[in-house]
């Protein structure tokens, strides 16, 4: 694999005390960064320090008719959006 076809991941540990928090402080810092293309919000996951293997979706990412993603919270109950409901 080339350098230019690489790519890398960034891990910024984020001490939080449960899988609710953490999602809610991923989503919050990835919405923050979404004006850098760089930021692939679908891949955004949280993991537990000691079990960083087993990764938990922070937003749907789920395709729409029109060819954009979803961009609600994982396991969200209402219909996917393209856009965050204000």
């Amino acid at each position: 694999m080339s350098f230019d076809s690489a790519r890398f991941v960034i891990h910024l540990p984020i001490m939080v005390p449960d899988l609710a928090r953490a999602r809610i402080m991923a989503r919050t810092a990835t919405r923050s960064l979404a004006f850098l293309t760089a930021i692939d919000p679908g891949e955004v996951t949280v993991s537990e320090e000691d079990n960083q293997g087993v990764r938990y979706r922070v937003f749907c990412d789920r395709l729409l008719d029109d060819s954009r993603r979803c961009v609600l919270r994982a396991e969200h109950e209402t219909p996917c959006a393209a856009r965050v409901p204000r």
